[in-house]
């Protein structure tokens, strides 16, 4: 580099730094006062404020990767795209979670996405009941931020339910349902209840069989299993089950019950057959055989029994003698006066 070239340099780097003034004499020249050099206060600055938003960017950035967790207020979040659960009138599993953040604070974060619409806002994929037991608690949620499609949402929302094994038989059917609803392909909803096409197929099909009312006043019975669902929706499309179902709902005894009591009293309700009173003259049988030696012949308003005596030769007497017998226990039980003897 030529001797002009950095006596050029030394000049430009020198118009970056002042000196401090001694005394207010005027600057000294010389090796010596180049220690007390200092940076403008414009530049010391400017670089205070890079860092500043050097370090704010690594945390945004560290936040959506899902390697920072951060707190929100409750008021700033919004469910997920898909209803994972149905919420049970008494569950004491929620209270019990309230009482542990409450004492010993929440120990697993959320996982939440910033809102698709909403500046300001995040959405949940997973985590409905800590965030609401926050908003009881009134204290801000542990989050992480991660950036989400919708897809990659529900994905995550139903994996950490199967991996908790928190959801239902048919809190499970449901979201498939209604993530079906929605719009979601198949091959997105198998991910996200780690399932297969048959299985999925049948999820959906008895979901489809209930109203969706209905099973928010039974709550997502846990211990009900497929099968008893099954057996409560055959139950409910006889002709008079809607009706039976209404009446028990509505009543006191199934109110005061959790949810798997409810499914239970439900289910009794509606598959219960109700007793039907026989008319008086409405015959049994129209006819029938006790074996080859009895024959029962019943046609309007008689009824006649036949017995091959050569076929069986004495019970013909046994019936004759046991007859009055009967016919007196017959009007006993109906409280009727037993006749006087009538002539042989």
């Amino acid at each position: 580099m030529s001797s002009k070239s950095k006596e050029d340099r030394s000049q430009l780097l020198s118009g970056l730094m002042v000196r401090k003034p001694i005394g207010g004499a005027a600057a000294v020249p010389g090796a010596a006062a180049d220690k007390d050099r200092v940076k403008p206060a414009s530049i010391t600055s400017m670089g205070a404020s890079i860092r500043e938003l050097g370090a704010l960017g690594r945390a945004a950035q560290n936040a959506e990767v899902g390697g920072a967790v951060i707190e929100i207020d409750p008021s700033d979040l919004d469910s997920s795209l898909v209803r994972d659960r149905i919420d049970a009138a008494i569950d004491p599993s929620f209270e019990d979670l309230v009482a542990s953040i409450g004492s010993s604070g929440q120990q697993v974060p959320i996982l939440v996405r910033r809102h698709p619409v909403t500046a300001g806002r995040f959405q949940i994929a997973y985590g409905h009941r800590r965030a609401r037991a926050a908003e009881r608690l009134g204290i801000k949620v542990k989050a992480i931020v991660k950036a989400l499609s919708d897809a990659e949402l529900v994905i995550a929302q139903g994996k950490e339910n199967l991996e908790r094994r928190d959801l239902s038989f048919i809190e499970k059917a449901m979201f498939a349902r209604r993530l079906e609803e929605q719009g979601f392909e198949r091959t997105t909803i198998i991910a996200a209840l780690s399932t297969d096409k048959g299985d999925l197929s049948r999820y959906i099909s008895l979901a489809k069989e209930f109203d969706a009312d209905l099973l928010e006043v039974i709550g997502p019975a846990p211990k009900a299993g497929r099968p008893r669902w099954q057996s409560l929706a055959k139950a409910l499309a006889a002709e008079t089950a809607r009706t039976l179902a209404q009446t028990a709902i509505q009543s006191s005894e199934f109110k005061a019950l959790d949810s798997d009591g409810r499914f239970a009293f439900l289910l009794r309700a509606v598959s219960a057959k109700p007793a039907t009173s026989k008319p008086v003259n409405e015959p049994a049988a129209r006819s029938y055989k006790l074996d080859q030696a009895v024959v029962v012949q019943r046609d309007d308003g008689r009824t006649i029994i036949i017995v091959d005596e050569i076929a069986n030769p004495c019970f013909g007497d046994f019936l004759a003698e046991r007859l009055r017998e009967i016919y007196a226990e017959f009007l006993k039980a109906e409280k009727r006066e037993v006749p006087s003897t009538a002539a042989e």
